[in-house]
């Protein structure tokens, strides 16, 4: 065999192994990233969930609280305000999505399906966990989601959530007496969800991969070339040469 087919065929092999061995490690290190993104994405919309309770809790319920006694107005609640938010991000993010899922809410919005039941109830088996990530199939493929308890620390709000009869009669006329009530202090009633859909974050990381690859692909058939005009003028002609 030929001295330029030998070196060819080792070449060849040298290259299949190694290129196998960094299209494993860099596909799992770009999918990485990607779940690292948009875990990061979901912390930034859960953060922003709470500063909108915060802020409804602070300055707009006390701007509202005379006119609650006449008429019962859900912007007042917190997690009212932080879902309407969300919602009209959603309109134009629609990979994004938020709700406060509640195994017995006032809102039936509210009402937690079956895999955020199961959350939820992680969340009241183990109290002092604070949140809980995870990722789901769904329809539209993969998601990830992170979620954190909603627990009643204020005794306030089991004035409307305690007992039919305790509960303001404004807010018992838009949602009636059949949900929302028997709620106790220190009880875990739902959770924050926070859910992205993983299609587009894995797509750029697709997309990278194969730029990557592609790139990798053609330095080494720029080299295969340039090592075989090298060995040609280097090696393969001063021998036949000197023979």
């Amino acid at each position: 065999m030929k001295l330029v087919v030998k070196f060819n065929a080792v070449l060849l092999v040298i290259f299949a192994v190694s290129l196998a061995g960094v299209a494993y490690f860099a596909r799992g290190l770009l999918q990485q990233q990607a779940r690292d993104e948009v875990l990061q994405n979901a912390k930034i919309m859960m953060e922003s969930a709470a500063a909108s309770r915060t802020y409804t809790v602070k300055q707009i319920a006390p701007l509202l609280e005379t006119q609650m006694k006449y008429n019962f107005l859900p912007q007042s609640v917190p997690a009212y305000a932080a879902t309407e938010v969300f919602n009209e991000v959603h309109k134009k993010f629609p990979d994004y999505s938020y709700k406060e899922a509640t195994l017995n809410p006032t809102n039936p919005r509210d009402r937690a399906t079956d895999w955020e039941a199961d959350v939820v109830n992680i969340f009241r088996q183990a109290p002092d966990r604070q949140e809980l990530f995870g990722e789901r199939d769904t329809p539209l493929g993969r998601a990830m989601y992170m979620a954190r308890p909603l627990q009643i620390k204020n005794e306030a709000c089991l004035v409307c959530h305690s007992t039919v009869e305790n509960a303001p009669k404004t807010m018992i006329d838009v949602y009636g007496t059949a949900n929302g009530f028997g709620w106790k202090l220190n009880e875990i009633i739902g959770a924050q969800v926070v859910s992205i859909q993983m299609a587009t974050a894995m797509k750029r990381a697709d997309d990278s991969f194969k730029v990557f690859m592609t790139s990798l692909v053609a330095a080494f058939v720029f080299l295969f070339v340039a090592l075989n005009l090298m060995l040609q003028v280097m090696v393969i002609r001063p021998m036949a040469r000197a023979s």
